[in-house]
């Protein structure tokens, strides 16, 4: 399964640095179960391993996950209380590996995409949506993304290729009725510009939101549902927490997006989805809502979002 893993727009430095780091140790568990909304586990596992067990796993001998790293990262996740990753494809392959994932492990949903740094790259961009909705199709396959407007990345002459990508995505989301997952990095307005043009799917994520008060306002403003990840635990991020205070806790999603975005205080170590006890218990404390609350909201809107597991 591990075959046709995809590399994300990294220098080969930092992913050389991350590979040679150390998972964390794993935090305190939940006091009940939430979801990891967006993750790359082919990418996390080709990177950098499993997470390590912790010794009552490894005693017990759980079945299938000690020569599969995949399982034993969603082993190692259910020991804290993230019980559902959804699993984030970014290119035909690495989609078509989602998929795949989300049939043979319950606990895994997928979503499929052509990521906006992908298409520019593309000699043939047409065929590569063909693909991605093929695989829109699948039962399993609960979301179209990570898809959207990258402006940090993709200079002005590759931006048409990527707007084109995005309003596909857009259409494909809401001819198979599945949520829409965004990626946008500094690409606020033009975001929300091609939704409007378009008309928004019934659900919209904006995947590791990263928008001041401002913008959080307006697309909590058009019931879009706003993923957090590790960055809202950074100490520059008091504008992403700002947006945080503002955001109803049904709006609210959490992630990982590992293996990036480590949360403090590990940052620059590798992620997965068993840390997200320590990005919740930081929304909790910006929004000032009962830890208990809070996960029973995050996994209420997850259900709500991407259907059942």
């Amino acid at each position: 399964m591990l075959a046709e893993m995809s590399e994300r727009t990294e220098s080969r430095k930092q992913r050389a640095t991350r590979r040679a780091g150390e998972f964390p140790p794993a935090p305190e568990p939940l006091p009940r179960p939430v979801l990891d909304s967006h993750t790359h586990l082919d990418i996390t596992v080709s990177e950098a391993g499993a997470p390590p067990r912790p010794p009552a796993a490894e005693q017990a001998g759980s079945a299938g996950s000690a020569d599969d790293p995949v399982a034993a990262a969603i082993e190692v996740a259910a020991g804290v209380g993230v019980d559902r990753l959804v699993q984030v494809g970014v290119d035909v392959g690495s989609s078509r590996w989602s998929a795949d994932a989300a049939d043979r492990y319950p606990a895994v949903l997928a979503t499929v995409a052509l990521h906006p740094n992908e298409a520019p790259r593309l000699a043939d961009l047409d065929e590569a949506l063909r693909q991605i909705e093929t695989l829109a199709a699948r039962d399993r396959v609960r979301g179209i993304g990570e898809t959207g407007m990258d402006f940090f990345r993709t200079g002005d002459e590759g931006r048409a290729a990527q707007e084109e990508s995005f309003r596909a995505h857009v259409a494909i989301a809401k001819r198979y009725g599945k949520a829409l997952v965004i990626h946008d990095r500094d690409a606020h307005a033009d975001v929300l510009r091609v939704l409007d043009d378009e008309g928004a799917p019934d659900t919209v994520v904006l995947h590791c939101f990263s928008g001041d008060a401002d913008f959080a306002r307006e697309c909590v403003r058009r019931g879009y549902l706003l993923s957090f990840a590790g960055t809202v635990t950074f100490g520059s991020a008091g504008a992403l927490r700002a947006a945080v205070a503002l955001t109803p806790l049904d709006q609210i999603l959490v992630e990982t997006d590992a293996p990036y975005l480590t949360p403090m205080p590990h940052r620059g170590r590798p992620n997965a989805s068993y840390l997200i006890p320590l990005t919740v218990r930081s929304l909790a404390a910006t929004t000032g809502a009962d830890l208990d609350e809070l996960c029973a909201a995050i996994s209420a809107t997850g259900d709500r979002v991407f259907g059942p597991w």
